[in-house]
């Protein structure tokens, strides 16, 4: 099994953590529906940008 020749650093172990983060989703009001929503995305109702996109079956 490969052992390292050095310890890692402090600062080259954190440089290497700092993308393992959790991001919270962007959440906005929607007028249309009254409801909030993931931004870029369609509503649960089916609206986009205050149009509706889906269709009701």
């Amino acid at each position: 099994m490969a052992v390292p020749a050095r310890k890692t650093s402090r600062m080259k172990k954190r440089l290497r953590r700092t993308h393992q983060n959790l991001n919270r989703p962007e959440i906005s009001f929607d007028e249309a529906t009254g409801d909030y929503r993931r931004s870029h995305r369609v509503s649960l109702k089916g609206y986009y940008k205050g149009r509706k996109i889906t269709t009701d079956k």
